[in-house]
């Protein structure tokens, strides 16, 4: 499950947020809400959220302030003042999304799909299964270990993730992981190896051979297209 926080002195505002991630039966879990500032920079601290969503206009200490004292923390920031430039501000401060207020359903989860990367299903224990997938990508998955996570057979879930999804829960993992060293090969200066084991793949012969089906190229023909562009 993805924990989150909701820091916002609007009490309509905090139900509303609350009320929609239960509905929609999207894995993640309120582990905290905050009233002002100062309560939610301590509950994030304490609490260590993978997401908040949190207000620009609170009492003591503002939604701005906040974001500067925190770290590792996704930021979904709601704000009643329909602005261009507080967008930038808060997306120059390492904020993810920016939604206003009065919060529409559509729009929070646009921003959630955004934050965290990926796209929710209609189904509850999908859902479930693709938050553990993209939380623990590059650990061991196992089928058995999903089927007991959401409390189902694994007959079942293998069924039911390949309807919602279209592909198999096999097949979802390794886009995931090639996914994954797909930016890392943009965007770090490590070696094809270690990218390879960060991404879940302890044998480099079986990197290679998902990196290619999902990419039709070697990571190293990937790389030398990628400098390439670049001139």
């Amino acid at each position: 499950m993805i924990k989150a926080v909701i820091c916002d002195d609007e009490k309509s505002a905090l139900n509303i947020i609350q009320y929609f991630i239960e509905a929609e039966g999207f894995p993640i879990e309120i582990i905290g809400t905050a009233a002002n500032g100062r309560e939610a920079l301590a509950l994030m601290q304490q609490k260590k959220p993978d997401l908040a969503f949190l207000d620009i206009q609170m009492p003591i200490m503002d939604g701005f302030e906040v974001i500067q004292k925190i770290q590792g923390i996704k930021v979904i920031i709601i704000t009643a003042f329909d602005s261009f430039e507080y967008a930038q501000k808060a997306l120059r401060m390492g904020a993810s999304d920016i939604i206003s207020k009065p919060i529409d359903h559509e729009q929070l989860r646009e921003a959630i799909q955004r934050t965290i990367g990926w796209n929710f299903t209609g189904n509850e224990t999908v859902n479930q299964i693709l938050a553990l997938i993209h939380q623990h990508f590059n650990d061991k998955i196992e089928l058995s270990e999903l089927a007991r996570q959401t409390y189902c057979t694994e007959s079942h879930i293998a069924r039911l993730f390949k309807k919602h999804m279209g592909i198999s829960i096999i097949s979802y993992v390794h886009k995931v992981r090639i996914e994954t060293a797909i930016q890392m090969l943009k965007n770090e200066p490590i070696s094809i190896n270690e990218i390879a084991l960060r991404t879940g793949y302890q044998n480099l012969n079986n990197f290679y051979k998902h990196f290619k089906e999902f990419t039709g190229e070697t990571p190293a023909a990937y790389v030398q297209n990628l400098i390439n562009k670049r001139g």
